[in-house]
């Protein structure tokens, strides 16, 4: 399948939303932005609103979008990106009234899967969740090519034939998928299976992303896995075997970053790397201690991990990059302070694994 590699400039106009008058959506503008930006968008505005009703034709009232139109005209943008789920109708209306493309918070993430995924298992699992994500969308995403064109940011992926798809080719696409996708996984278990005879421990790195995974996993094992700081910069699986002293070497494997809203398509589409999360003996979930909501994130990856039936396995927390940080928390047993960058107590996180293992 050949994927769309056109390069558009694309200006964008972010619009935050949010539900309840106690949170910000300013936070969550702050993550869009770096979502925007690790697409290859270049941010131009923002703005955002607390909804106290949905507008169900266009999500905010007509008062805001009028804002928002003169803004988005003033400042040349191209496209909006609103962080909040949008039906396909929502998303048409929208850009009706704006007279840009308008994208949501999902077909931005997918866009970035889609710009990431390397291994013939990634782009599948990026083809099928973007056919999963268009099927029900298919009228206004067509509506939406017509007005604006087919290229650019949230028009990735399976390529521009997806759009001339009915809905019958589409399903039937879908089934071919995930019958490729299951022979792949159960390649995947067997080869699993036989490193579980080799009497190593396995150990999965989990974390919010760009919480410094990859990074690591490189000082730990020294691999040379790519690491970027930008959203989702890897999408594979990694394992590699590490020696900790005294005897004792583990199976150490990188899992995709997880985040905030993550659509559940996704997680279906990349239960793959997620699995290896909870085939391990221990997971070491590493948490970006110079966030300002890291307490959130972890809450993230929690809910994650207990979606895929992965909360009960023996867990290790790593504050990463305490190097950015002035004041410390109070740790539990099973937590400590690291710098993958520096590798600050890397030697006593080993000692630590070797602990619980």
């Amino acid at each position: 399948m050949k994927y769309s590699t056109e390069k558009v400039k694309e200006y964008a106009y972010l619009i935050g939303v949010t539900f309840r008058n106690n949170i910000s959506y300013e936070e969550d503008l702050k993550e869009l932005t770096r979502l925007a930006e690790t697409a290859g968008l270049e941010v131009v505005g923002q703005n955002g609103q607390y909804v106290r009703e949905i507008t169900p034709a266009t999500l905010l009232g007509s008062g805001k979008l009028e804002e928002i139109r003169e803004e988005v005209q003033k400042l040349n943008a191209n496209v909006v990106v609103v962080d909040y789920e949008l039906s396909g109708s929502q998303a048409s209306n929208i850009s009706e009234i704006l007279g840009v493309k308008v994208i949501d918070r999902m077909a931005l993430i997918l866009d970035i899967f889609a710009q990431r995924a390397t291994s013939n298992e990634g782009m599948l699992q990026v083809e099928l969740a973007q056919l999963k994500y268009t099927l029900p969308r298919l009228n206004q995403i067509q509506g939406t090519s017509g007005r604006f064109g087919s290229a650019g940011v949230g028009m990735r992926g399976p390529g521009e034939t997806k759009l001339e798809m009915d809905r019958r080719a589409i399903r039937l696409k879908i089934q071919k998928l995930e019958k490729e996708i299951e022979k792949i996984k159960s390649q995947r278990d067997l080869k699993r299976q036989k490193r579980s005879t080799s009497g190593k421990k396995k150990v999965a790195i989990v974390g919010y992303t760009n919480s410094g995974k990859s990074t690591l996993l490189n000082a730990i094992s020294k691999a040379g896995i790519y690491a970027d700081d930008k959203l989702f910069a890897t999408l594979e699986t990694t394992s590699r075997n590490v020696w900790l002293g005294d005897d004792k070497q583990i199976i150490l494997t990188d899992t995709v970053g997880f985040i905030n809203k993550l659509p559940h398509m996704l997680v279906d589409a990349f239960a793959s790397t997620l699995e290896e999360a909870l085939d391990a003996d221990l997971i070491l979930h590493v948490v970006d201690i110079s966030n300002p909501n890291f307490r959130e994130q972890i809450k993230v990856v929690n809910d994650t991990l207990k979606e895929i039936g992965a909360e009960n396995i023996p867990e290790i927390i790593a504050y990463n990059k305490c190097d950015k940080i002035h004041e410390e928390i109070i740790l539990k047993e099973n937590e400590i302070y690291i710098s993958a960058k520096t590798g600050k107590n890397l030697e006593n996180l080993k000692e630590l694994i070797k602990k619980y293992i």
